[in-house]
């Protein structure tokens, strides 16, 4: 029996390229809303990836490129390919969710969705007063959640064809010829642990920076640029952000400790009962896509030629805690898999 999302993925990520060659297109031929570089926001395109893009430039090239992953996905569905053309087949699709994953986005969609819970706790009391969508969450952005979106369709298209065309389970990954050892749940116990723990860290460290400054302390900042965060009011919205990147953290402890797998005392209804493993697995590899599109910008705008400027630097380190909270994912996966109710191998 073979699951049902390796069927679908390819036809997913085809209908997804399709799309946005169509949006190209239509960008190319002088349509309006070209989201990239001269269509971007201005203050954003000097950290963009594409920040030098233009419509007349970029847009027939994201056509043709949607317009052929297009084709290259539905192929990926049908047919089988082997050797050179299947290693070719699957780098390409790996290169295009990277892509659309780490390189085409940046920062804006983690802070867009790290306001959302200060914004609805706000709500009620009038603050912040500024407009949300205006402000965190314009055309270009969306556009950036879009092909976030598209990445993470693609990985999955990538994954399933890497597996029916290496002779794999299509819902584990399994093979009958078995499995490397750093796959059993022992051993990815082990590395898993050093991950997540690693990925808590983080975080809580730029979150102790936040708090300082919400404190009037200059903690890695300067007593003027502290000012005006206060005058303006941005240190409340960094505090909070802050705030539920130290709580993502401890979240994070969760792929290693019991309460990840049984629901906690204090979880009201669920209490005692079974976390489903796609539930954590699910939401951190989110997580784990927009903190790689925001560490892909850090390594982009760092000068890492000032070794005392980057070591202090807590975003410096959201590179470290993407792979981390991926790692610390692939490793809870791979403890509560259990044995494949489509192979059945263990």
């Amino acid at each position: 029996m073979t699951p049902r999302w390796p069927r679908w993925a390819a036809y997913a990520a085809s209908a997804w390229s399709l799309a946005y060659g169509c949006l190209g297109l239509h960008w190319a031929r002088g349509g309006a809303g070209f989201p990239f570089g001269e269509g971007d926001v201005p203050d954003a395109r000097a950290e963009s990836w594409l920040g030098g893009a233009t419509a007349s430039g970029t847009a027939p090239v994201i056509a043709a490129l949607g317009f052929t992953g297009a084709v290259l996905a539905l192929v990926m569905a049908r047919v089988r390919p082997r050797g050179a053309a299947r290693v070719a087949v699957l780098a390409t699709a790996w290169a295009i969710a990277v892509t659309l994953v780490a390189l085409v986005p940046d920062a804006r969609i983690m802070i867009a969705l790290g306001y959302v819970p200060i914004v609805l706790a706000g709500l009620p009391f009038g603050w912040p007063d500024v407009d949300y969508f205006e402000v965190a969450l314009p055309w270009p952005v969306l556009n950036l959640i879009i092909c976030l979106a598209g990445g993470l369709l693609w990985a999955g298209a990538a994954l399933a064809f890497q597996r029916r065309t290496g002779d794999a389970c299509g819902g584990c990954g399994r093979s009958a010829s078995g499995s490397a050892i750093w796959t059993t749940p022992a051993s990815a116990a082990r590395w898993g642990r050093w991950a997540a723990y690693t990925a808590f860290v983080v975080p809580l460290f730029y979150a102790v920076v936040r708090w300082a400054w919400a404190l009037n302390i200059p903690l890695l900042f300067s007593e003027e640029e502290l000012r005006w965060l206060h005058e303006t009011g941005l240190v409340w919205a960094g505090a909070g952000l802050a705030t539920f990147a130290a709580a993502g953290g401890v979240l994070t402890l969760g792929l290693v400790h019991r309460w990840g797998e049984i629901w906690p005392r204090w979880v009201v209804g669920l209490a005692g009962r079974r976390v489903p493993p796609a539930l954590p697995v699910a939401l951190a590899s989110v997580v784990t896509a927009v903190l790689l599109s925001a560490g892909a910008q850090v390594v982009r705008v760092t000068d890492w030629t000032d070794p005392a400027a980057w070591l202090s630097s807590p975003m410096a380190y959201w590179p470290i805690w993407a792979v981390a909270l991926g790692v610390a994912t692939l490793a809870y996966h791979l403890r509560r898999r259990g044995r494949c109710r489509h192979c059945g191998l263990v």
